[in-house]
């Protein structure tokens, strides 16, 4: 049986392609040097496509003065350069927010790596552009190939220019297609001789600096060499995603070992040029020893570092360990590298001699693992090394302490040679160099050692006073002591800053979790944004705000310190974290002019708000630290919002639930309990309209009767809807007056008498029953309801009493029945709407129609009024409602 084998397209390769669609297609035509073309080809090419019937507009050309490309320019439509005051010069740039209002289907903009001047959204153009791509418009562009990021250092090491302006080359690499322009060196010098580049003067002092020979030459190259790269990505990516068969071969792994030396970018863009050449993934790392502290200028080279290497397509890692060669080659061995690339050792001279500096370990461990070492100078590396501070900057007061210490054991000493001889009181000078290290660190322990080894030798070696020893037994011994005083000290000081170390590990731990705990505590937005502005304000130092999403929108929620408002800057960099779903702001690369430093608040790919933390009164920027605490805190604060907005949709779900079946069982207890006396009113009716002359009056009284019956019920039960509505919505008004509740019993017991109810119904008030203020109306409502109740859950025969209680402050109503009683689940809760039971506890008070409204009604009327009813039943049988009255004083 013939079997085929189905090739299957690379799920990365389709996800690209997917994460392309709606956005733009972005051109580059990519040149060696100024001066080749580009504008030029870039033009020709755009007026082929206007030819065509695309909608091309110029969003900004630089000309340089050149006719040519000015006479290409000729009829395209360019949009307007938008002014920017700058050191009171007006400036005009690209016109972002024109550009995306026009929406065309071509756009051209010239110079990729042009740097915005200060005040514009974004600080570099390829950003803009990259907006517009993200708003589905196709873009071209210009770039020469010094811009790139990864070919920084190789170009100033050819021309001897440092290039400012970059372009990352992930930016690059997500270019849809790259168009080489290309030009002789020849060539190029000949027409920039002529004038067709830059004007004379600036032409001249070109030729004595970037464009010699030599220099174009090998920009040439590294064009040609980018471009073939390039295309060759292309060409897999198609492949891959087309599931096309190839020779893919096991590819290498590339890691950069970096640190906060300046040699550092050098190492980043040399394993970056290596992953392109050998098409590679590669990754950056640095591996921190537990008790090293990096000053802040330290702090910042590391974090620019691996900055970098993001920008230019790495992975990034952080480790730890105390055996820097071991802790790299175990993480070469996990992530299966093949090569490391680490910068030339700023070791000290033995570690040199003796072959202990980074690169010389790594080769002497590795294994099946390629070392490659840079040696290549960068800027700035004249300066001293940067200092990594093991412990603590000690303190001179300390040294002070150290000196007391050491004088102290000196003072023991010399009173406890007068009572007894010691044969070495060394050890009681070890306590006091051990008494610095663990109070002091490390610093002051090594400078009590030393004092500790003089002050011994001078007081206690013979010959005494002298620092001459002897015999050489005790100068043995004083080396040892010293040996042993210095190595106790540093081992006591790196136990003290370890154990600094894990304090405060302990205590950012502690934080966390008490953080985590106070969200978990809070139930809504406001209160969750308010506990989270506190505590990112008690962890950084610095301002917080947080902004909410409304709608469409954002609004402020909370700040810390207090704030009313952000100004209209500050908002926009806001909109733009929550938008986009990424960092706006401070130190970033939109609107990074704006104090504030805008993280968005998400929960997968979906935005509910900003977390934003000020940059004031001259603060620099967050550190990696700081910024990780920072997104470990937001990630949180987002969890904890969601969790809220969740509670308030199941809450909202539920009450949604509860109303539908309220609803429906309103409809079904109407729908049954209007047609039942609905049909006894239309057959009464019917048979007193079709049988009017054979029926007697008798007869004819009866249907009359019946018909009357059946109405005032009806009306009872609409009574009670529109009562248990106005009492739901909140607005049952109370006509407040002085009456007796006698009364109201003696209409209630009269009204059941004439109905001729089967029940016996006693009434036992005391006769000083006093008056009480409440609504009339309402009032033998509650208590007829609770009467209504009785009759209909009671057997025929049975005995229904109603007596009163006066106390203090209240007066009660009784009503009693010795029927069989109210079931134990159907008693707790007998107050409740449409509570419909077998038997007793059928909660109404329609002399038996089960609506289930006439006991709720009488809960709520009773509240209204500040009083109470409640229901108890003994376990022998029997009920009694009790309604509590307030007394409130005295009629007059």
């Amino acid at each position: 049986m013939a079997s085929e084998e189905t090739q299957r397209a690379s799920p990365d390769a389709l996800l690209a392609l997917a994460r392309k669609e709606g956005r733009g297609r972005l051109k580059i035509f990519l040149g060696a040097a100024p001066g080749v073309g580009k504008t030029f080809a870039m033009l020709t090419a755009a007026r082929s496509e206007r030819d065509g019937g695309c909608d091309v507009v110029a969003g900004l050309i630089e000309t340089h003065g050149r006719r040519e490309t000015e006479q290409l320019i000729g009829d395209l439509e360019v949009l307007p350069r938008r002014p920017i005051v700058y050191r009171n010069q007006v400036m005009r740039e690209f016109d972002l927010d024109a550009a995306l209002a026009r929406k065309p289907g071509l756009l051209l903009v010239d110079e990729y790596a042009h740097t915005n001047v200060p005040g514009s959204r974004h600080p570099k153009r390829w950003q803009d552009i990259d907006e517009i791509l993200n708003a589905g418009i196709d873009v071209w562009t210009t770039l020469n190939i010094q811009h790139l990021e990864s070919l920084n250092d190789v170009v100033q090491k050819i021309s001897k220019v440092r290039v400012r302006e970059t372009v990352p080359d992930t930016v690059f690499d997500k270019a849809d297609e790259v168009v080489l322009v290309d030009f002789p060196p020849d060539e190029l010098l000949k027409r920039l001789a002529e004038g067709k580049v830059y004007v004379q003067e600036t032409a001249a002092r070109a030729v004595e600096n970037f464009f010699k020979p030599q220099n174009l030459t090998a920009l040439r190259e590294l064009a040609l060499r980018r471009a073939a790269e390039r295309v060759d990505a292309a060409l897999v990516e198609r492949m891959q995603a087309q599931a096309i068969e190839g020779p893919w071969a096991a590819g290498e792994r590339i890691l950069a070992c970096i640190g906060p030396d300046p040699n550092s970018p050098a190492v980043i863009r040399t394993a970056k040029r290596m992953a392109d050449l050998m098409d590679a993934p590669w990754m950056a790392v640095t591996v921190e020893r537990p008790g090293t502290v990096l000053d802040n200028a330290a702090r910042q080279r590391l974090d620019d570092a691996m900055a970098l290497a993001q920008s230019l397509g790495g992975e990034t890692q952080m480790l730890s360990g105390a055996d820097l060669p071991a802790e790299l080659l175990r993480f070469a061995k996990f992530e299966n590298v093949t090569q490391i690339v680490v910068g030339r050792s700023r070791a000290g001279f033995f570690s040199e001699l003796w072959r202990r500096s980074l690169p010389h370990e790594l080769v002497r461990r590795a294994q099946d693992i390629a070392i490659h070492l840079v040696t290549r100078e960068t800027e700035g590396t004249g300066g001293p090394a940067p200092r990594r501070r093991t412990w603590l900057a000690p303190e001179p007061l300390h040294f002070v302490y150290a000196t007391v210490a050491v004088f102290a054991a000196l003072g023991v000493g010399e009173v406890l040679t007068e009572f007894t001889p010691i044969p070495n009181l060394s050890m009681i000078f070890m306590l006091a160099v051990l008494f610095s290290a663990m109070n002091f660190g490390m610093w002051p322990a090594v400078y009590a050692s030393l004092l500790s080894s003089a002050v011994y030798n001078f007081f206690f070696i013979q010959p005494l006073y002298t620092f001459t020893v002897a015999e050489p037994y005790e100068l043995l011994a004083l080396i040892i002591f010293l040996v042993v005083a210095v190595v106790s000290s540093a081992m006591a000081g790196r136990v003290r800053e370890q154990a600094r170390i894990s304090a405060s590990r302990m205590r950012a731990t502690r934080r966390l979790y008490e953080f985590t705990r106070r969200m978990s505590g809070l139930a809504t937005q406001d209160a969750l944004a308010e506990g989270a502005a506190s505590e990112i304000h008690a962890s950084l130092g610095r301002p917080v705000m947080v902004l909410l999403s409304r709608g469409d929108d954002l609004a402020l929620s909370a700040a810390w310190p207090p704030e009313d408002e952000l100004d209209a800057a500050a908002m926009t960099a806001a909109r733009w974290a929550y938008r986009h779903v990424e960092p706006a702001g401070a130190d970033t690369g939109t609107l990074p002019i704006v104090p504030w430093y805008f993280v968005p608040l998400r929960i997968g790919d979906k935005s509910i708000g900003v977390i934003g933390v000020g940059k004031h009164d001259g603060s620099g920027a967050l550190d990696s630290e700081a910024r990780a605490l920072l997104d470990t805190l937001s990630e949180q604060t987002a969890a904890a919002l969601d969790r809220a907005s969740l509670a308030r949709e199941m809450v909202s779900a539920r009450t949604a639930t509860e109303t539908e079946r309220v609803r429906n069982t309103l409809l079904a207890s109407i729908s049954h309990d209007f047609r039942t006396p609905l049909s006894s009113i239309l057959g009464a009716a019917t048979s007193l309209i079709d049988y009017d002359d054979k029926l007697g009056n008798d007869a004819k009284k009866d249907l009359l009767g019946q018909i009357k019956q059946e109405a005032e019920g009806l009306d009872e039960m609409v009574r009670n809807l529109l009562a248990i509505t106005r009492i739901d919505a909140g607005a049952l008004e109370l006509r407040r007056d002085w009456i007796d509740l006698r009364e109201v019993v003696a209409r209630i017991v009269g009204a059941a008498r004439r109905r001729k109810v089967a029940q016996v119904i006693a009434v036992d008030l005391p006769a000083d029953l006093p008056l009480v203020r409440a609504d009339a109306t309402l009032a033998e409502q509650a208590v007829g309801n609770v009467v209504a109740n009785a009759i209909a859950h009671t057997p025929a025969g049975s005995r229904i009493v109603i007596d009163g209680v006066v106390g203090g402050a209240s007066v009660a109503l009784r009503v009693s029945d010795n029927g069989p009683g109210i079931a134990a689940d159907i008693l707790a809760r007998i107050f409740d709407k449409f509570v419909i039971g077998d038997g007793r506890g059928v909660a109404h008070g329609d002399g038996g129609r089960s609506t289930g409204l006439g006991l709720a009604i009488a809960k709520g009327i009773m509240e209204a009024h500040g009083g109470s009813i409640a229901a108890e039943s003994p376990a022998g049988g029997g009920a009694r409602f009790t309604l509590t009255f307030p007394r409130e004083g005295e009629a007059a």
